[in-house]
């Protein structure tokens, strides 16, 4: 017969876990390759944001996961167009992820992690606009669960044959 610590003990291995182990910067740039002159233009910007994360094991139950950010700004008239800016940041995480199914797993590193990330890199990409000279520039947010939901459709699609006639 089990004793009662043994049995507790058996319950807390099997339940979820997650933790945040620590947050840090894997690589950041910035580049301004018009600088000075794009200062004496009028400011009209366009800002594009391409967003991608991944993971990888680290260890048992533990992961890394990386979330990429690069903006890039034009300013000018729609006809004339110079890149005013672009910076890059990886801001990463190392989370301890254990006692989740599959789909449970994908889920916390492609949705959750993120959404644990973005801040830091939110702030980390309008410290380095700032101290390019240019206005804040302060990201909206993103919702991740949407965006992984998104990805998981388009990968359930490519991946079930097409219906032979």
């Amino acid at each position: 017969m089990k004793s009662k610590e043994m049995t507790m003990a058996e319950n807390q291995q099997q339940a979820p876990q997650f933790a945040l182990q620590r947050i840090y910067m894997k690589d950041i740039s910035f580049e301004s390759p018009k600088a000075p002159e794009i200062f004496q233009k009028q400011w009209q910007p366009e800002v594009k944001l391409d967003l991608s994360t991944s993971n990888r094991p680290l260890e048992e139950g533990l992961y890394e996961v990386v979330l990429s950010l690069t903006v890039t700004v034009e300013n000018g008239p729609e006809d004339n167009k110079e890149t005013a800016f672009v910076t890059e940041v990886h801001q990463a995480g190392v989370f301890l992820a254990k006692g989740l199914d599959e789909e449970e797993l994908h889920r916390t590193l492609g949705a959750f992690c993120p959404n644990i990330l973005f801040p830091y890199a939110r702030e980390a990409i309008d410290n380095l606009v700032l101290r390019g000279s240019f206005p804040p520039l302060m990201l909206a947010p993103v919702n991740f669960d949407a965006l992984y939901m998104q990805a998981r459709e388009q990968q359930s699609a490519q991946q079930q044959p097409e219906a032979v006639n």
